[in-house]
C-alpha cells in the first residue's frame, strides 16, 4: 500500500443515468467511504452522437495504487452492465475514469495520471473545480480554479442538474 492521498473519480451516464450514477455513487463510496461530491451537470454527449451525459466528480482518501483502483472500478463497470466495446465514444451506462491519484504523473499502465479530460472536458474540470479549487493539477502547478477560468466554457455548455445521492 503506498501513502494515503487524495483520489478523484469522474463518473458519468447517458443511458438510465440516474439509476447508473447512484449505483456507482453507492458502490464506490462502499468501497472506499466517505465522498467528497460535486454538483451532477448535464452536458452534450463528446465525440459522438448520442443522448446528453449527466456529469460529476468525488474525491476520497486512499492508500490504492492506481492498479487496484482500476480493479474496483472495472468491478463497478461490470455491475452497472458496461461492455466495454472497442469503439472509444458510445453511449455508456457508467463510466469511471480515475483522474487524480494524490500529484501521481504517470503514462500507466493502467492508467495515464492525471487524465488527460481534466482539463480538456469541461464535464470534469468544472465538477473538479467545485470540490477541491485549490487542488493543484501535477503537471501545470496551476489550480484547478485557474484553469476553469481559462477554458473556454461556451464551447462545452454545461447544466446544473439535481440529482440527490441520499
Amino acid at each position: 500500500m503506498a501513502d494515503m492521498r487524495r483520489i478523484y473519480l469522474g463518473l458519468g451516464s447517458n443511458i438510465e443515468p440516474e439509476r447508473n450514477l447512484k449505483l456507482g455513487f453507492r458502490e464506490i463510496e462502499r468501497c472506499f467511504g466517505p465522498l467528497t461530491v460535486s454538483p451532477t451537470y448535464k452536458g452534450a454527449s463528446v465525440g459522438f452522437d448520442g443522448d446528453d451525459f449527466l456529469n460529476l466528480v468525488v474525491g476520497f482518501d486512499g492508500e490504492q495504487t492506481p492498479s487496484e483502483l482500476v480493479e474496483v472500478l472495472e468491478d463497478i463497470h461490470k455491475l452497472a452492465g458496461r461492455v466495454r466495446e472497442e469503439e472509444r465514444f458510445l453511449s455508456r451506462t457508467l463510466d469511471i475514469d480515475l483522474l487524480l491519484v494524490g500529484d501521481l504523473v504517470t503514462d500507466g499502465p493502467p492508467a495515464k495520471l492525471p487524465r488527460e479530460d481534466v482539463l480538456t472536458c469541461a464535464f470534469v474540470l468544472r465538477p473538479l473545480t467545485d470540490i477541491a479549487p485549490e487542488l493543484e493539477h501535477p503537471v501545470s502547478g496551476k489550480t484547478m480554479r485557474e484553469h476553469w477560468e481559462e477554458f473556454d466554457q461556451a464551447s462545452q455548455p454545461l447544466t446544473e442538474y439535481a440529482l440527490d445521492f441520499d
